[in-house]
Order: structure tokens, then sequence, then C-alpha cells
């Protein structure tokens, strides 16, 4: 495996480091707040041919490293090109977002390829070499997937949509066809993963963005779950990966997830109490985030106050600076200069 050896402040942290001044990434750090991604973006044509391009994906990988400085780089591509690559038709809407043809019942579940194409996915490993090959040793390179239950949720509506209700729905009323969805995607969002840290990441992600819709018994079984088996499955591969989990709106159920995972790091938004996150996160795991993507789009003063409060709550232990979701494309580009200021005391 390409892990590299080399110190980095991410991957310090990611192995249970504290350090005085915590690293920084932002979720979305590659995106539409940037004059120069919207200029790729146009070149593109479209978002998929993007995230499928390796030059220019490689391109807007290494925007806001050169721009801000960052500690990671974060992989520009997309949660659903694994569906995409287990032959659901994926498209990207221009201002409507993701539009999958719906996977709604144990026949479509049947159509989808047993295996991940890796032969789609190749231009993502090949941006990964890229990226690798031109970013500075300090900096890290972070790959990512979708968690299985977020990404099925997507393949089930066809899109996002309120408290995805469809997927929700499905799991009750055909508990073992949802789990057939479910295991596909483990198995493949697992590959993906052990094929990114061949191309060579130092560290990746796993998105749960919707989480925080499921109750207790229902998070257990496809949050946690699932997730603790990519965890296994990509560890089988490569002993020492460095994973971080993001189980966005867990709220009292992240006690649950950070006790059954063995992951290097856990993400939380910005809901969470940081007082309730200490209390909940054990003293060898890292945390990552928290601060809320509005204070960062309003700027100022409440900017200020709120990079303060996230590094007073979490600077004395392992932490990596981060949001507790995306940037919002409208943040101006000041604000994160002056967030980056603040977090290293400049």
């Amino acid at each position: 495996m390409k892990q590299s050896g080399l110190p980095r402040p991410v991957t310090e942290v990611l192995d249970g480091k504290s350090r005085k001044i915590p690293p920084v990434w932002l979720m979305r750090q590659a995106g539409r707040y940037l004059p120069e991604y919207r200029a790729v973006r146009e070149r593109a044509g479209s978002f998929l041919n993007l995230c499928y391009s390796p030059e220019l994906a490689a391109e807007v990988t290494l925007q806001p490293i050169r721009r801000f400085g960052f500690d990671a780089a974060i992989l520009f591509s997309d949660i659903l090109v694994v569906p995409h690559a287990l032959g659901q038709r994926v498209s990207f809407e221009e201002g409507e977002g993701p539009r999958l043809e719906p996977v709604a019942d144990g026949k479509a579940i049947d159509g989808l390829r047993q295996q991940v194409d890796h032969a789609t996915l190749a231009p993502v490993y090949e941006t990964i070499r890229l990226v690798r090959g031109r970013l500075a040793p300090s900096v890290a390179l972070l790959g990512f997937c979708g968690a299985a239950w977020t990404v099925a949720t997507y393949m089930v509506a066809g899109r996002a949509v309120e408290g995805q209700i469809p997927a929700r729905q499905f799991a009750y009323r055909d508990t073992s066809g949802f789990a057939r969805l479910i295991d596909r995607l483990v198995d493949a969002s697992a590959t993906y993963l052990v094929q990114q840290f061949e191309a060579g990441v130092d560290a990746v992600q796993v998105f749960d963005t919707w989480a925080g819709v499921l109750g207790p018994d229902e998070f257990m079984r496809w949050v946690v779950e699932p997730t603790r088996r990519i965890v296994e499955a990509v560890r089988r591969d490569v002993p020492n990966a460095r994973i971080i989990g993001f189980p966005r709106g867990a709220g009292t159920l992240l006690p649950r997830y950070v006790e059954s995972l063995p992951l290097n790091a856990v993400g939380i938004d910005w809901t969470v109490d940081p007082a309730f996150a200490r209390a909940s996160v054990p003293p060898g795991m890292a945390i990552q985030g928290n601060l809320d993507p509005m204070a960062l789009l309003v700027g100022g003063a409440a900017l200020d106050r709120a990079v303060d409060g996230v590094l007073q709550a979490f600077g004395d232990r392992p932490f990596i600076f981060n949001l507790g979701h995306g940037i919002v494309p409208a943040t101006p580009i000041a604000h994160v200069e002056r967030m980056l200021a603040r977090v290293r005391r400049c």
C-alpha cells in the first residue's frame, strides 16, 4: 500500500497526537465559492464529467490548497460514483442536484452489478495519483465514500428528499430486500476505499449525511453495522488504514457510533454540544469539526466567536478543525482567510 510515512499534521492527529495549532481542512473546500472552480466546472460540461476527468478533477482538488494552504486535500469526486459503478443511471441536473433511476424494489436491486466496476472508477484512482504527485509532502490527501445507508437513500428515492422517506419505508416494508442493497454497497464501498489507498490517499472519510433521520434501532442496523463492516473490510487489505466517520445528525446516538466503530476520528456537525462530544468520544479518537457553516458565511465577529469556541472546546486533544458540514457556495473567500488566520493565530 502506498501510505506515506512522512509526518503530516492531519495524519499525526489521526494517529492520536495532539497539536498546539490543529490542522485544518473543510468539507467541500473545492467548490462553487471559488471562481477558479467555476471556470473548470464550465470547461467540464457536466458535474459527472468533471468527476471522471482526472486532470480537471486533480486541478479542482488542488485549487483550495494553492489558495489557502489547507493541511489536507480532499479528493474531488462524489459519493454517487459508487451506484454509478454498480450500474445505476446517475446524472446531475444544474441547480437541482443528483438524479438517479430509483432502485425501488428487489427486482431493481437484482439488476445492479454484483460487484463495483473498477473500470468506471479508474479515473478517480488516476486523479488520486495525480494529486499525490503534486502535493507538498506536508499536506495529507483524503479520499472518501458515502456510507451504505446514505448512498442507499439516494438510490431508492432517486434524489434527496426531506427525511429520505422512501428509503426508510423500503427498509421497514422489505427489510431483507433493503439489507441486500446495503450488503451490495458495503462490498462496493470497501473495495473502492481500498483502491483509493492503493492509489495514494493517506486517510478516508465515510460520509453518512442522512444518519440523523433514523431512530436508535435503525441507526444501529443501517448506519453503525454497515460502517463497521466497511471499516473491517478495508483494514483486512490496509491494516493501518486511517478512517474518519461522519454521522451527520447522530445527536444523542453519537456515543453508540464511536463505541461500536474502530475509527481514527469522528466528524461532528455543528449541532453537537462540545461538552457532549468530549464526553462521548474516547480520548484516543480524534474529533473533527464542528464550525457552523453559517458562521463562516456571515463572517466578522460572529465568525471569530464561533472559531474561538471550537478551539476552546477541542484544542487540548487530538483535533482537526473543520466545518460541521460542507461550505456554503455563497461563502466569501475573505471569510475563509479570516477563519484560517484565527485558527493558526496569524
